[in-house]
């Protein structure tokens, strides 16, 4: 990637309006056009927004991006929409015990409408607020509920079984954290509690350990930074057998929107780490043991994020795809949707533009301004690319917002235009929304407004 060091969120800043009336159109077009009866939308082709049977992991995203949308606008219209949605169609969410996507789903609905209640931008409610609170201390529950005993601890496994860690997780893992703020424990047999803390602690733990790669010990037949979608474990003894991919090219390849996962997860378990005590965090580990895999975990996702990235900022879907090799000296070029070999994901740039700008500013917070603001002008980079075309949609009938996102590209479920040989120009739900995070978090400090956490409020 070629950093942009000039550029500040003030020159971003002046193309959000712009970005949030494409953005507030593109809802209501998916209101009106989408038949919800089908399942939650999914991705798009030929511009129409379409569901895909696997898990129904995306809905959160479309009710969170009305109130996101409220967030940035103010705009009522949208705040109805999310909150009639969030009742209408999350109840299912919160109590589903075969997935490990509560923190995407119940984050971005029952979290995002608590978050302003209590930021004092929708009108207090108490009634409202225990709602939203009871959700989401029952997913957190839920989701912790989905354990496996592993060497150096334990994870929350995947939709795929016992033995399968998804480095998507680590961002699910922010519903345990909620949970246990607002003071939850899983209850198990015989009335014993589960701490909800711990269990975070240890997946995130397992997480940095073995989905992601450092070079050295261990790892010293691999690069630094590479990550692993899917770490298989021998559920008989909990040993570590293999890494895996379900949507990567290879376990021994990085499919870049599970490095982007990582990269915006470990930032924000830093973030919320602040708000607790080291009383809780020392049974644990402790704070500098907690801290210091977890930071290196994101330091070592991101750096790996900006040698592998074209120069603009935007990946292509996995950096050991096979079609690379006819590109020649691509990663010296911005990069080229449209090119013949290898779609781009711009769902994970979305993702990482969000993972680079947290760890940036925690940098800066912990007194290493010089690392902290290279990782913050890597992500304003990203962010700047995506909120211009050719990857920001202006087509007023394209129900997407982020245009050229991927899905899975070994199962071939991306659309492929007529007159292409990959899939372009179509949008996919995490990546309107996140596109639409990334651009609320810089709005919000443009504006001097409170920083934007998962769980309310900048830590002190």
């Amino acid at each position: 990637m070629k950093i942009k060091q000039d550029l500040n969120i003030q020159n971003l800043e002046s193309r959000l309006e712009y970005f949030w009336q494409l953005s507030g159109r593109k809802i209501q077009l998916i209101k009106e056009c989408y038949d919800a009866s089908i399942g939650s939308p999914v991705y798009t082709v030929k511009g129409a927004y379409t569901t895909r049977g696997w898990t129904e992991w995306t809905e959160g995203f479309r009710t969170g991006s009305a109130i996101i949308q409220f967030d940035a606008t103010g705009d009522t219209e949208f705040l109805e929409i999310g909150e009639q949605e969030t009742v209408d169609t999350m109840a299912s969410h919160v109590s589903h015990i075969g997935v490990h996507d509560h923190g995407f789903n119940n984050i971005s609905t029952y979290g995002n409408l608590r978050r302003l209640m209590l930021e004092g931008r929708t009108p207090a409610d108490e009634g409202k607020l225990n709602f939203h609170e009871l959700a989401l201390k029952v997913s957190g529950a839920v989701q912790a509920s989905r354990w496996t005993e592993c060497e150096g601890g334990g994870f929350i496994h995947s939709f795929n079984g016992p033995h399968s860690l998804f480095v998507d997780t680590i961002r699910s893992c922010r519903i345990l954290a909620m949970s246990h703020r607002l003071g939850h424990v899983l209850m198990g047999e015989g009335d014993q509690p589960i701490n909800l803390l711990e269990r975070l602690i240890a997946h995130t733990r397992s997480t940095a350990n073995f989905s992601i790669y450092y070079g050295k010990g261990k790892d010293q037949y691999d690069i630094r930074g590479r990550t692993a979608h899917e770490a298989i474990f021998n559920t008989k003894d909990g040993a570590f057998r293999c890494p895996n991919s379900q949507q990567g090219f290879s376990g021994f390849t990085t499919w870049t929107r599970g490095l982007a996962w990582a990269m915006l997860g470990f930032p924000e378990q830093l973030e919320f780490l602040g708000t607790i005590d080291d009383v809780e965090l020392a049974p644990l580990g402790g704070r500098s043991e907690i801290e210091s895999y977890l930071l290196k975990a994101a330091r070592a996702t991101c750096d790996f994020y900006i040698e592998n990235t074209a120069t603009n900022g935007i990946p292509y879907w996995d950096t050991g795809a096979p079609g690379l090799v006819h590109m020649g000296d691509y990663l010296n070029r911005p990069a080229d949707p449209y090119n013949a070999h290898e779609p781009v994901d711009s769902s994970a740039a979305a993702i990482g533009a969000q993972g680079l700008l947290r760890l940036g500013n925690y940098l800066r917070d912990k007194g290493e301004p010089a690392e902290g603001d290279r990782y913050w002008q890597a992500g304003l980079t990203t962010l700047e690319s995506l909120m211009n075309e050719p990857y920001l949609s202006t087509d007023d009938k394209h129900q997407g917002l982020l245009l050229h996102s991927i899905y899975h590209r070994p199962n071939g479920w991306d659309y492929i235009p007529e007159g292409q040989t990959i899939p372009c120009g179509e949008s996919s739900m995490w990546g309107d929304y996140h596109i639409r995070e990334a651009a609320l978090l810089v709005q919000r400090l443009a504006r001097g407004e409170p920083y934007l956490t998962f769980f309310g409020g900048r830590p002190e």
